[in-house]
C-alpha cells in the first residue's frame, strides 16, 4: 500500500460514462495519499471536459491534461511522461472498476513475476435493449472473441495481453512508450514488446472491471471493421504481435469470397461455399443455444445476427486494411 500509483485515463467525448468511471476510482480502497489520477482529454466536444474539471477541483489527486492529437496512444504517453508513480495503471473511461482494483493490481505485481497485470472485464450491455444484451453476451463468449482470456476466462494465468493493465514503471524505460502510429491496438502491440523483451503478463481474476459495450449492430460493425483493419497495420509495424484469433475472421471472409468466385467457374466452388457456410452456421447455432439456455431464450433470435456481424465486419476490415496498406504506410512516413 506504500507504492505510489499513477492512474492514466485517455478521455474524449465520454460524458455518458466518465462520472461512473471516476466515482469508481475515488471509491478505491487504495490510500489516496499514494495515488494520482491523470485524465488526458482529447479536446472533447461534449460536456466531458466540464465534468472532469469539476472532479479535479474536488479531489487534489485528480488532474486534467490536454491531448491535442486526440488519439489514445498520445494520451497514454502524455500521461506516462507527466506521472510520478512507480506503477502506472492504464484505465478506460468507458469502464468502471471494483473498489479493490488498484490494491489487487499492486498486490499481484508484488507477488507475481510480471511487468503487466490485469483482470477479466465484465462486458455490460450498452443500454437496456435486448439487442444490447445480445451484443454483450456475444462479445464475452469464446465463439465471439476466440481465446481472448481477459474477456472469457476466470482463471489465474499468464496471457498474451490484458485490458487496463498495471505496469511496472521500469518497463517503459526498457522498451519505450506506446506507439503513436497506432490509434488502435496500441495495448496489444505494447504487450507484444513486453513478451519479446522476455517479460510476462498476468491475468488475476480478482482484478475486475466492467465495460459498457456497443448497443447497436451499426456500432458493433463500425468498431470491429476498424479493429480488423488496424490488425493489418499493427502486423506491419510490429512484425507479428497478434494472436491467431485476430486473423480467423479474415480467413473466414476471404474463404467465403474465394469460394463464391470459384463457384462461377467450377462446381467445386459451390461445394466449398456450402461447406464453409454450413460449418459456420452450425457453430453459430450451437453457441447461440448454449448462451440462450444460460441467459434467457429471448436473445436466441438475435445472437446469430450479432455473431455474424461481429465476425464478418472484423474479417472485412482486415481485407480492407490490406488494400489500404500502402496508403497508410505513406501517411505515417509523412
Amino acid at each position: 500500500m506504500d507504492t505510489f500509483v499513477s492512474v492514466i485515463i485517455p478521455v474524449r467525448n465520454e460524458e455518458k460514462h466518465i462520472s461512473e468511471c471516476i466515482d469508481s476510482i475515488t471509491s478505491q480502497t487504495y490510500p489516496k495519499e499514494n495515488l494520482e489520477v491523470l485524465l488526458i482529454d482529447g479536446r472533447s466536444e461534449d460536456n466531458t471536459r466540464k465534468i472532469i474539471e469539476k472532479y479535479s477541483r474536488s479531489y487534489s489527486y485528480i488532474k486534467v491534461l490536454d491531448n491535442p492529437r486526440k488519439i489514445v496512444p498520445t494520451a497514454l504517453n502524455i500521461g506516462i511522461k507527466a506521472s510520478k508513480g512507480d506503477v502506472i495503471i492504464r484505465m478506460d473511461a468507458h469502464t468502471y472498476y471494483d473498489k479493490n482494483y488498484i490494491s489487487k493490481c499492486i498486490e499481484t505485481l508484488k507477488n507475481i513475476d510480471a511487468y503487466n497485470v490485469g483482470g477479466p472485464i465484465v462486458t455490460l450491455p450498452g443500454d437496456s435493449t435486448l439487442k444490447a444484451k445480445a451484443i454483450a453476451l456475444a462479445t464475452s463468449h469464446p465463439f465471439g472473441v476466440g481465446n481472448s482470456k481477459f474477456r472469457t476466462s476466470q482463471k489465474a494465468q499468464y496471457v498474451d495481453t490484458v485490458a487496463f493493465g498495471a505496469f511496472k514503471r521500469e518497463i517503459f524505460d526498457k522498451i519505450g512508450l506506446f506507439n503513436e502510429n497506432l490509434p488502435r491496438n496500441q495495448d496489444i502491440e505494447f504487450n507484444s514488446r513486453i513478451r519479446k523483451f522476455g517479460g510476462k503478463i498476468f491475468l488475476n481474476p480478482e482484478i475486475k472491471s466492467y465495460y459498457h459495450n456497443q448497443s447497436t449492430l451499426k456500432g458493433l460493425w463500425k468498431q470491429n471493421f476498424k479493429n480488423g483493419m488496424w490488425n493489418i497495420f499493427t502486423h506491419v509495424i510490429s512484425g507479428n504481435p497478434l494472436s491467431i484469433r485476430h486473423y480467423i475472421p479474415f480467413v473466414f471472409v476471404i474463404s467465403l469470397i474465394m469460394s463464391i468466385f470459384l463457384a462461377l467457374i467450377h462446381p467445386a466452388g459451390i461445394f466449398l461455399f456450402s461447406l464453409i457456410a454450413v460449418s459456420y452456421l452450425g457453430a453459430n447455432a450451437i453457441s447461440t443455444f448454449k448462451i440462450g439456455f444460460n441467459h434467457g431464450l429471448k436473445v436466441i433470435p438475435l445472437l446469430p445476427i450479432v455473431f455474424f456481424t461481429l465476425h464478418f465486419s472484423y474479417g472485412l476490415g482486415s481485407l480492407f486494411g490490406i488494400f489500404r496498406l500502402r496508403q497508410w504506410e505513406k501517411k505515417i512516413k509523412n
